[in-house]
C-alpha cells in the first residue's frame, strides 16, 4: 500500500474511533485538571494551525509542494504539535471515562496519529534536506524527551 493510501486509511481509522467516543460522551473532561489539559491542548492546536497556516488541512498527510518547512512557534517545541494536541484532548477525556472500550478507541486514535506522523516525516525528509537536522534538535511528541 502506498503512503498516501496508508495515511488516508490511518485518518479513517482515527475518525472512525473518534465517532463512538463522542457518542459515548467520553471525549469531554469534567474535572478541573482534565478541562485545563483540554483547553491547553486546544490553544496549542490553534497556535500550531496559525503558525503552519490553514493550507495543509487534509486527510492525506502530504505537505503541499509550495509550502516551506515550519520550525518556529510550537514546531520549535515538538515536530507534531497538532497531533500532540489531539492526543491530549482524547486522553484527557478518556482518562475521566475509563472503560475498556474507550481505552481501545483511544488507542486506535493514537495508532492512527502515529502512523500519520511517521508517513509525514518520510515525506518531509525527502522534500526538505534540512528536516534531518530539525528532527535531531526537536522531539517528535514531548519536548526534550520523546
Amino acid at each position: 500500500m502506498n503512503a498516501k493510501r496508508l495515511s488516508i486509511l490511518a485518518f479513517t481509522v482515527l475518525v472512525a474511533a473518534l465517532v463512538p467516543l463522542v457518542y459515548r460522551h467520553a471525549v469531554i473532561a469534567r474535572s478541573p485538571v482534565g478541562i485545563a489539559v483540554q483547553v491547553g491542548a486546544v490553544a496549542f492546536f490553534l497556535w500550531a494551525r496559525v503558525t503552519m497556516g490553514w493550507r495543509s488541512f487534509h486527510a492525506s498527510a502530504n505537505p503541499l509542494e509550495s509550502a516551506p518547512l515550519v520550525t518556529r512557534g510550537p514546531y520549535g517545541l515538538v515536530r507534531h504539535p497538532i497531533y500532540v494536541s489531539l492526543w491530549a484532548i482524547v486522553w484527557a477525556g478518556v482518562a475521566e471515562h475509563l472503560d475498556p472500550v474507550n481505552v481501545a478507541l483511544a488507542l486506535l486514535i493514537a495508532a492512527g496519529l502515529f502512523v500519520r506522523m511517521v508517513l509525514e516525516e518520510r515525506l518531509l525528509r525527502r522534500r526538505f534536506p534540512e528536516y534531518a537536522e530539525y528532527a535531531k534538535r526537536t522531539k517528535r511528541i514531548v519536548p526534550f524527551v520523546l
